[in-house]
């Protein structure tokens, strides 16, 4: 291979969870039928808080993934990792052996970690001392632990490391394995993002920001991007993995290609560590880098999963920014926003909707834009309201920006024999 030949990288398996349902299949079929996942908290005891709602996973049983004995090594988001890696590996049929082991890599970052330790500990260790903190405290709550122990798990020896840029990780770590891949550095990744961090200090911290919706009456209704009565979104939890592979290695063992991953831009605001940067001027480069990257133009582009959180600066800026890459043909894509059913799952929020754009292109199927009845004056673009929408998607594009003005594109192609 020459220094300037990029290798092809596929899509050969996914694995979602998330609050609208555990598994790929489940979270699909609720997203194309407009089903929200947000409820009332049940985690904590959040009455004293202003924020009582959250997108919690329901149901999840760890032990189908992990260990009995190790669970109570891992925090949550660890347990989120395990169970989609596995979800992707065997939906990927992917065999990692003596062989092929120093060629499969992991990548998977979370933007908090296990807060959720942090705060039991803490507590533990005012009222009774530190001898009563747990000796796997601190490799419960490394971000790379999700890495380590999925890369410990399925005996994965190529390059490993993990990515901490908030909102964007998940999109992070699913681009920097592509490139891993691309430039030859290894033949296999797991990628993705991972969080679990519904606590009272990640739920009242937020809320000080006001950055979350208030809407505790009306749960399902409080997610709303672009619509001009939204007022912040509402914190979720979760996992999406991607297997990426090179094209070559896919072929070679006749597997089950989804997708192309073609382009990857990533940009800084330098403006704001919580506002975008006016115009969406950063949005606006990571989109032209993603395009750039790719070889196409952006009136190939059919469908946009935008960050889309449901708060005004967010929704307005990120607008703005498609507008300003793709100009007229802006008015003829499908853009949506999942967020507004499953909330806003923070670093593992790229890499559950990289899957949900994938899962675009193999449907032909846009899911929808719930709870969008007043679009504010300023979000004029088709936001596949309320419905899901049946469409031909050739490439598409994931969106995520995260505080510090980090920003990451994802482009996508349908995958095609020829």
């Amino acid at each position: 291979m020459s220094i300037t030949e990029k290798r092809r990288v596929v899509v050969t398996g996914m694995g979602l969870i998330t609050p609208v349902g555990i598994g790929m299949g489940a979270s699909w079929d609720a997203l194309i039928h407009g089903r929200s996942g947000i409820c009332s908290i049940t985690t904590f005891d959040a009455s004293a808080l202003p924020v009582r709602i959250a997108g919690e996973v329901k149901g999840f049983d760890p032990s189908l993934y992990v260990e009995q004995k190790e669970i109570k090594k891992m925090d949550k988001f660890i347990h989120y990792a395990m169970a989609a890696a596995t979800m992707a590996m065997e939906d990927s049929g992917f065999k990692i052996t003596d062989e092929n082991c120093g060629r499969a890599g992991v990548i998977i970052g979370s933007g908090m970690g296990g807060l959720p330790a942090i705060e039991h500990y803490h507590k533990t260790y005012l009222e009774k001392g530190y001898r009563r903190i747990t000796p796997f405290f601190i490799p419960m709550l490394i971000i790379n632990l999700a890495s380590g122990n999925v890369s410990i798990k399925f005996g994965a020896k190529g390059p490993s490391s993990a990515v901490a840029t908030a909102c964007a990780t998940g999109s992070h770590s699913i681009g920097d394995a592509f490139k891993t891949i691309q430039r030859g550095d290894a033949d296999m990744m797991i990628a993705g993002g991972t969080e679990s961090v519904i606590t009272p200090m990640a739920v009242g911290g937020f809320a000080v920001m006001k950055a979350l919706s208030t809407r505790n009456d009306d749960p399902e209704r409080a997610s709303r991007p672009f619509d001009r009565d939204r007022d912040g979104f509402v914190i979720g939890e979760g996992a999406g993995i991607m297997i990426l592979e090179s094209l070559d290695s896919a072929i070679k063992r006749n597997a089950r290609i989804y997708a192309e991953i073609t382009g990857y831009g990533m940009s800084s605001d330098a403006f704001h560590i919580t506002s975008p940067a006016p115009g969406g001027e950063g949005a606006a480069q990571c989109m032209t880098m993603a395009l750039k990257d790719a070889g196409i133009g952006p009136e190939a582009v059919d469908y946009i999963n935008a960050h889309g959180t449901s708060t005004k600066y967010g929704d307005e800026l990120e607008t703005a920014a498609i507008k300003k890459v793709f100009r007229e043909h802006a008015y003829k894509l499908c853009v949506s926003s999942t967020k507004s059913m499953t909330g806003h799952l923070l670093g593992a929020a790229g890499g559950v909707e990289a899957v949900i754009t994938v899962l675009s292109l193999v449907n032909n199927t846009v899911p929808p834009t719930v709870n969008l009845e007043n679009p504010d004056d300023d979000c004029d673009l088709d936001y596949v309201p309320n419905k899901s929408r049946a469409v031909e998607v050739n490439n598409a594009i994931s969106n995520s920006f995260g505080f510090g003005g980090t920003n990451a594109c994802l482009l996508f192609k349908k995958f095609r024999d020829s």
